[in-house]
């Protein structure tokens, strides 16, 4: 199993994330459109680290099977969470004056989006998979 880990501290870390989970949608042999998808909801999630807990970690793993091109990340911090979930994947809602896209935005980019909050722990894991051909 393949494994990129980085740490969110400021905004450069976003671009690293962004650019690592690329390669390796690339390198696996994910479409371009997965690759932009993929970086998106990466970029949208940590910069979400940086704004509302100040820094955490993203880890992007390659669990590729013979069959299935998989792709899981896992972004986490351990600010304050997130004091209602499914207002938060709510479009429009914001806390921060923003267009309130990102979580949601986030979930419609992939293909299994779960989202676990509470004081002190935020963890979001995205996957974007695809049949090998």
């Amino acid at each position: 199993m393949n494994q990129i880990t980085v740490e969110i501290k400021d905004q450069k870390d976003i671009i690293t994330a962004r650019q690592a989970v690329r390669d390796m949608a690339r390198k696996l042999g994910l479409r371009l459109a997965d690759q932009t998808r993929l970086a998106t909801a990466i970029s949208e999630l940590t910069r979400n680290v940086i704004q509302y807990a100040g820094n955490g970690v993203c880890a992007i793993r390659d669990v590729s099977d013979a069959h299935v091109l998989r792709i899981v990340a896992v972004i986490e911090d351990f600010g304050p969470g997130i004091l209602d979930v499914e207002k938060a994947m709510t479009y429009g809602f914001s806390t921060s004056k923003g267009l309130g896209a990102g979580l949601p935005g986030s979930k419609s980019l992939v293909q299994e989006f779960d989202i676990q909050s509470k004081p002190g722990n935020t963890k979001v894991t995205i996957v974007v998979c695809r049949r090998r051909v």
